[in-house]
């Protein structure tokens, strides 16, 4: 047989390998769910720190004493950033510029009269009394939401209040901190015509004492009756209702409230009624507490 003739043979070899990317992309994937779970979990910690906390971690990561020089030579930007001047910038005199509030014209002016008065008045406080009165109001409206529950909390713990606690109603009013002891069908807090309370009315106004004692703010007591008419007569509504307040008052002070935390007692018959479509309704005879808001303390000195 002739060399030429002899047939040609192609060997072909086949590589297996994971698959035409191979396992590069698991990697990939791996780092970008480590990346999410990373600003998540960063996101969360910046919704749970409190601002002293911020604060705390941003003075560690840039802490005031890196760079105590302001010109260029202190390091890199010397602790300031840039500013609108550009490479004429001043270092942190610049920056501090740029924080600083604007103030009006008016109010340099009177800056600049008391720097030439008398050294007293310099002192003097400038708070406004406005956002005083509106801190003044949250922290009361805190203090009232603080004992609203920890008179719920003392009614659900107590076995003679916790069937009864649905005739307490609570709410932050312009006025104050206002409890309500309502009367229901068959189930009253006085006896019909009469001006003591009974031993429901007097737990729940003990009730009452032991959580008002705790809060420094002035009571306002008050009795109202529905609008029943009286005989001719008879006991009016108007009497009625200052007694029972009275009697209220009575309870409460026995109960540990001092005579200098009861601010004033009236009785308003049916002038206000809880339920005005029904006048006659018996949660329209009730006792109404208030726990007054106090005015701010104004600071010695300070002038509005």
């Amino acid at each position: 047989m002739v060399a030429s003739d002899r047939p040609i043979i192609i060997k072909k070899i086949i590589k297996k390998g994971g698959g035409h990317h191979g396992g590069a992309w698991k990697v990939a994937y791996a780092d970008f769910v480590t990346a999410m779970m990373a600003f998540f979990l960063l996101m969360w910690l910046i919704n749970t720190t409190t601002p002293e906390q911020k604060r705390g971690i941003a003075d560690y990561f840039a802490p005031a004493s890196v760079s105590p020089s302001n010109s260029g030579a202190g390091g890199i930007l010397s602790g300031t950033a840039l500013g609108n001047d550009g490479a004429r910038s001043s270092g942190s005199a610049s920056v501090m510029q740029e924080s600083a509030p604007r103030t009006d014209p008016t109010d340099e002016s009177e800056s600049q009269r008391t720097r030439e008065g008398s050294t007293s008045e310099s002192d003097t406080p400038t708070v406004s009394s406005s956002a005083m009165a509106e801190a003044q109001e949250r922290r009361q409206n805190s203090d009232y939401r603080s004992a609203a529950m920890s008179l719920r909390q003392a009614m659900q713990e107590m076995p003679e209040l916790a069937e009864i606690s649905n005739q307490v109603q609570m709410d932050i009013t312009p006025e104050g901190l206002r409890i309500q002891l309502v009367d229901q069908e068959g189930r009253p807090m006085f006896d019909p015509g009469s001006t003591e309370p009974n031993e429901r009315a007097i737990t729940l106004l003990r009730a009452v004492a032991q959580i008002a004692s705790r809060l420094p703010n002035r009571l306002a007591i008050s009795g109202h009756t529905d609008s029943a008419p009286v005989p001719a007569g008879g006991y009016s509504n108007w009497s009625l209702s200052s007694d029972r307040a009275n009697a209220a008052r009575v309870v409460l002070q026995d109960s540990g409230i001092a005579d200098d935390r009861i601010y004033e007692v009236r009785g308003k018959a049916g002038s206000e009624p809880l339920y005005p479509d029904d006048p006659y309704m018996a949660g329209n005879r009730r006792i109404s507490i208030v726990l007054l808001r106090e005015a701010p303390v104004m600071p010695p000195g300070h002038r509005l």
